[in-house]
């Protein structure tokens, strides 16, 4: 990926415990802003990571980025837990969004390119991160999400302190 790899500034912050409709928003601003950073710098690129149980809202908050980032065919954004990686044309160059639930080893990381993706994705998006621990740029985004106990509408978004803080 190119050399510019600041954490991306989150202004505003992930809503607190968001329901769909306010993390959808949210996440399209990060995209849209995602999308500006990327298309500002020439080589710049972006690596966002979404960690959390299944059914916390990762593929929702993606699509949601996809949208913002102007990915035009938003049926197709889905979890690519089968085919493990997809590509989406948006004005910034493809958005890759991978979906590691499935991939056990840096082995079977590196038998998916894993290395090129990293290297040539303009956005990246990865859910289920956990594997591909250590190999991430600096200034990448981790957010985590989680159920909300008791408010099964609603979601936690947590961003590990001083991440995308303003500097």
């Amino acid at each position: 990926m190119g050399a510019d790899r600041r954490a991306p500034r989150l202004d505003p912050a992930p809503p607190h415990w968001p329901d769909r409709q306010a993390l959808v928003a949210w996440g399209r601003h990060l995209g849209a802003s995602l999308a500006a950073a990327v298309a500002a710098s020439a080589g710049a690129s972006a690596v966002v990571t979404l960690s959390g149980e299944v059914g916390a809202g990762k593929t929702t908050l993606v699509r949601a980025i996809c949208e913002g980032a102007g990915v035009p065919d938003l049926d197709a954004v889905t979890s690519p837990t089968f085919a493990i990686l997809q590509e989406y044309p948006a004005p910034v160059g493809p958005v890759v969004h991978a979906d590691l639930y499935r991939v056990r080893s840096p082995h079977e990381l590196a038998a998916l390119g894993w290395d090129e993706v990293m290297a040539t994705a303009p956005l990246l998006l990865v859910e289920w991160p956990e594997v591909a621990a250590g190999t991430f740029p600096s200034g990448t985004l981790h957010l985590r999400l989680a159920h909300v106990p008791d408010d099964p509408d609603r979601r936690s978004v947590t961003v590990p302190a001083g991440v995308g803080e303003a500097a």
